[in-house]
């Protein structure tokens, strides 16, 4: 499997739909939380996913710095349903990182973590900045990785 990682405009029709339909799967239908996903950001971020004919596996965004914070960020950090328990989302996470590093050497990295995931991203050496609160009814954390 390859991860495929390609800005806004490069992205095909069928790969953003794809991308959107997996989104919503996972962060509306599943999470049980209608928010506007389509949030105008996509056109500044890079996107990074692996798919096989059935869909997409595993996708996040990746912000540039002095985009969204002054740190570069990935958001929207997903596996679809039936990929999970089987290391894709330390796959994709490790392949952000990778990205971040190459293309925006020595930035330091933001996210915004819902909080049962804190663990997960502790593992890639993200630390809570002590900033709790709730998006979409959904404790959340903010957190950083520096370099």
């Amino acid at each position: 499997m390859d991860w495929v990682v390609k800005s806004f405009s490069e992205l095909s029709i069928f790969e953003l739909y794809a991308i959107l339909k997996a989104r919503v799967d996972v962060f509306v239908v599943e999470q049980n939380c209608p928010y506007p996903d389509l949030d105008g950001w996509d056109n500044q971020t890079m996107h990074i996913f692996a798919e096989d004919n059935y869909g997409i596996i595993a996708y996040c965004r990746v912000f540039p710095p002095e985009i969204k914070y002054n740190e570069a960020s990935i958001g929207r950090v997903l596996t679809t349903h039936g990929y999970r328990k089987q290391g894709f989302g330390k796959k994709l996470l490790a392949q952000a990182i990778d990205v971040i590093q190459k293309r925006y050497e020595g930035a330091n990295i933001r996210i915004s973590a819902q909080d049962y995931l804190l663990a997960f991203y502790q593992s890639f050496g993200f630390e809570t900045t002590g900033h709790h609160y709730l998006e979409d009814n959904i404790p959340h954390s903010e957190m950083l990785r520096t370099v």
